[in-house]
């Protein structure tokens, strides 16, 4: 409950833990804070409020407000105990009642209040006659502010309108960049219009700024407010036939249209630019387009493509301009800033292959880059290449550089850099099929560069030797796929052991022993010696056991560990195999495996795999729609 007293007095707290005094200065408010918790003291707030009760400074108190009374310059709260003096500042500023302002008559009705003007509609005079409407049923009014501020600034000087600074508002601002354009002080309205953010009002004072008559400033002005009447007759009373503002330009855009007058073309497009430079000005960019493509303004009209991000309508102009244009490395740059590789063509049209090497580059389209600079004989892309490639290997970002070389069709670095990896990711496929696109590439280009007199088998064996003299790590080449071969036997054994076909996990598992220096031993043969004793194939099983006895990997308490499980399983069972797997294990080496069963292949027909080189049985390759091993279709 709010206590108003309108006269200097004492006030007493009320039951709602509030009191409030007044005076000719302001009102005052207490309020008593209490905090959730358990607080041995209570804390009050003292709050100066203006007439209408919006707060404008406040005083946090420890006493409990008994009393409280104040003067022009002092607030004084007292208690039983104590008493405080609150002296605060600028009371006239701060807590100055409004005056209300004089009533205006009118039969009006408010529809809308903005920018300190109010607008009213005569609903009466419209309802009478509804057909037949006048603009003079609209009616506007200006607040007193707006009006006294309007006054104040045609008697004072500009400079001394500290008043808008005191109270502002973007109208007032306005107002007082109108009154400063009037009297052509550009500084002083450049200044509003910064205050008023209107990037508009910005650019339009640089154009009388470049102008050298009096006059001819003067009619910008109320061109800019639209006040077009007003600048056509200030032109006409400088004795200029034909002016550089829109309205002259529309008129004569239409006396062109309609009377048959000796005109050239080139007046035609300067009066469609003029209109076009209109709208560009105000940032109205669609409609420029209309003007400056009537008008021919290339660069006008590439910079509205640019604004209203219609990139379709900038490549095809940059299509449609001749070679070597001297607006195509501009349209270039503005494809590059928003990441479109359509610079590239700009680039090339006008005959810098330099800059779109680099775009390319800039835009991480590695292998057009390469291309481009081996089409031009540049000799910059190797090194820049290789210099961004350390850059993000020092980042420790190594997939990143190998994406970098596979862009760039540089396989063999990007397959060099996977199998660094493979060991951590697990990347072997990856690092294999990389291999196989340089095969491929090398082949490729020899393929090319082979005369068609020469055979096919001629052209093979010279892309195998370039093969030879290009690399520098045989192993990575001849044993591409060695570690994904590992690896996907080993998934595969114990897919087959978890299923129950321990047979086929013990043919697998043989396959391991190939592969230790991939996989670790201590793996391969624990796998091996569990997938045989299932099988009770304990002659595989004992040797497995051999092997592991004879780790220098493990420690002795390990080898104690296998030494006593080897004891408990064959003071059982005899190390004797009771099928014939070991006859098939010593053929393993001379046939192929199926990469889905890891069984030999023993029949003459078979199914081989056109990316990985790698066979299987057709009967179980059917039930598969990719390559088990690299994932590729199955043709």
């Amino acid at each position: 409950i709010y206590i108003y007293v309108v006269c200097p007095q004492i006030a007493i707290p009320n039951n709602n833990g509030f009191i409030a005094c007044g005076g000719e200065d302001g009102l005052l408010k207490a309020f008593n804070e209490q905090s959730n918790q358990n607080t041995s003291k209570d804390r009050y707030v003292l709050v100066l409020c203006n007439s209408i009760g919006t707060p404008q400074d406040s005083k946090y108190i420890d006493i409990y407000p008994l009393f409280v009374t104040m003067t022009k310059t002092h607030v004084i709260v007292a208690s039983k105990e104590a008493f405080y003096v609150w002296q605060y500042r600028v009371a006239k500023k701060l807590t100055a009642l409004e005056i209300n302002q004089e009533p205006i008559q009118t039969s009006g009705f408010i529809c809308h209040f903005e920018d300190l003007e109010i607008k009213s509609v005569l609903l009466d005079e419209i309802m009478r006659d509804p057909v037949v409407l006048n603009k003079d049923y609209f009616i506007n009014f200006e607040i007193r502010s707006l009006r006294d501020s309007r006054a104040l600034i045609e008697k004072v000087e500009i400079e001394d309108a500290q008043f808008i600074e005191d109270n502002p508002h973007l109208r007032l601002w306005r107002l007082l960049a109108e009154a400063a354009l009037q009297k052509l002080d550009l500084k002083m309205a450049e200044q509003v219009f910064v205050r008023c953010r209107d990037y508009q009002g910005i650019e339009f004072v640089k154009r009388p700024s470049n102008l050298q008559s009096e006059a001819m400033k003067q009619a910008e002005v109320p061109a800019y407010f639209s006040r077009f009447e007003e600048a056509e007759r200030m032109y006409l009373d400088m004795d200029r036939r034909y002016t550089q503002t829109l309205v002259i330009w529309f008129r004569v855009l239409q006396l062109l249209k309609t009377e048959s007058g000796d005109y050239d073309d080139a007046f035609l497009e300067q009066a469609y630019n003029a209109i076009g430079d209109y709208f560009a000005d105000r940032q109205k960019w669609l409609n420029a387009v209309q003007y400056y493509l009537q008008g021919r303004n290339q660069e006008c009209l590439a910079e509205c493509y640019y604004m209203l991000e219609d990139y379709d309508g900038l490549e095809k102009l940059a299509n449609s301009l001749p070679e070597n244009h001297e607006l195509l490395p501009d349209i270039g740059q503005m494809f590059v800033t928003v990441g479109m590789c359509e610079a590239v063509s700009g680039f090339l049209k006008c005959n810098q292959p330099k800059a779109a090497v680099y775009a390319c580059v800039h835009l991480n389209h590695w292998n057009k880059a390469v291309e481009l600079a081996k089409n031009h004989s540049m000799k910059e892309i190797g090194p820049l290449l290789s210099k961004y490639a350390s850059h993000l290997l020092e980042k420790n970002k190594t997939l990143e550089a190998v994406e970098l070389y596979r862009k760039a069709h540089h396989f063999l670095d990007a397959a060099k850099l996977m199998f660094k990896i493979a060991e951590e990711k697990k990347l072997y496929v990856l690092a294999a099929l990389l291999v196989e696109n340089f095969h491929t590439q090398i082949k490729s280009s020899q393929q090319s560069k082979t005369k068609s007199k020469k055979s096919e088998a001629t052209s093979a064996l010279a892309g195998l030797l370039e093969e030879d003299e290009s690399s520098s790590d045989s192993r990575i080449l001849d044993d591409a796929w060695c570690g994904a071969e590992a690896y996907h036997f080993f998934l595969l054994v114990q897919r087959q052991l978890y299923e129950g076909k321990v047979d086929a996990a013990m043919r697998t598992a043989l396959h391991l022993r190939d592969y230790e220096d991939i996989i670790p031993a201590v793996e391969i043969y624990s796998l091996l010696a569990t997938c045989s004793s299932a099988n009770r194939a304990f002659g595989i099983c004992s040797r497995a056991f051999i092997k592991l006895e004879s780790l220098e990997t493990l420690t002795p308490d390990q080898r104690q560990l296998y030494e006593d499980l080897a004891l408990e399983i064959f003071t059982k069972h005899s190390p004797r195999d009771t099928r014939q797997s070991q006859r098939d294990s010593l053929t393993d080496g001379a046939l192929p495996t199926c990469i889905v069963t890891g069984r030999v292949i023993s029949e003459y027909q078979f199914w081989m795999c056109s990316v990985c080189k790698h066979c299987a049985v057709e009967q179980e390759i059917t039930q598969h729609s990719f390559c088990p091993l690299c994932h590729s279709p199955v043709g």
